[in-house]
């Protein structure tokens, strides 16, 4: 066990975004442990590319939203490797019903808000008192700033809302014993998870809305990550929007703009 070498757990780090972070973090020369629940062959790509790249990673299977899966995931990481210095909490645990609000119901709402908390609660159980007793760790939940989106889109922004609510609770217990906690709100990321909903016409919207001219991309996401996960000492209990200047440039485009001019 080499207790100098620094740990990063990813939570759903097999696709996407977290796919991303974990390459990400194994070039900064992180352990990563790759965590998945179904799809063995991506998650252990992903460790592939990062020890192809000269780092050092491992998959570990696990339903976080299932408590005890979580517990015994952290106490094999523990185990084997003596502590977690990172935990990105990042798993997509339910696809988000996108449909009005008076049509949508309680089963599909209460899913996607649970399941969102579910993870991110057990991990943070699960992870953190390790990190505070060693006065030293930093914990990012990857959030969306659907959190201020209303239509149809309740179940989503509702989920994102309260995990940007608890990632500041967790901060406020966190600070004290020296461990950093944050949440990267991301607009919209092209990833293979956001391709059934981005259809060209909101794909052309956004990209004309975002100062960089162009949708983000998970390495895009995954160097925001990073970066909060890595260094970035000064921010604690932050909710930090990464969206490509769309928020600024869109309401600079608004028709109510030319009354603030």
């Amino acid at each position: 066990m080499d207790e100098s070498r620094r740990v990063a757990l990813i939570s759903g780090a097999s696709r996407g975004i977290g796919a991303a972070t974990a390459r990400e973090l194994g070039r900064r020369g992180y352990h990563v442990v790759v965590n998945y629940r179904r799809d063995t062959a991506a998650a252990h790509g992903v460790v592939h590319d990062i020890r192809e790249a000269g780092g050092s990673a491992e998959a570990r299977q696990a339903d976080v939203c299932d408590g005890a899966q979580v517990a015994d995931l952290v106490r094999h990481v523990h185990a084997d490797h003596g502590h977690i210095d990172v935990l990105i909490c990042n798993a997509n645990t339910v696809n988000p019903p996108f449909e009005p609000l008076l049509s949508l119901s309680w089963e599909s709402f209460i899913g996607k808000v649970g399941g969102e908390l579910a993870a991110s609660f057990f991990l943070t159980q699960e992870v953190l008192p390790a990190m505070q007793r060693r006065r030293a760790g930093r914990i990012v939940y990857i959030s969306s700033t659907a959190a201020d989106w209303v239509g149809s889109v309740a179940a989503h922004s509702t989920a994102k809302a309260a995990l940007n609510t608890f990632s500041r609770h967790v901060a406020a217990a966190a600070a004290q014993h020296g461990v950093a906690v944050n949440t990267v709100a991301f607009g919209t990321v092209k990833t293979d998870a956001t391709a059934a909903v981005l259809n060209e016409d909101l794909r052309k919207y956004t990209e004309e809305r975002s100062v960089l001219g162009r949708l983000l991309d998970a390495e895009d996401a995954a160097r925001a990550v990073a970066a909060v996960a890595d260094g970035f000492d000064v921010a604690i209990g932050q909710v930090i929007r990464v969206d490509g200047g769309y928020d600024v440039l869109d309401q600079q485009l608004h028709a109510t703009a030319k009354f603030f001019q």
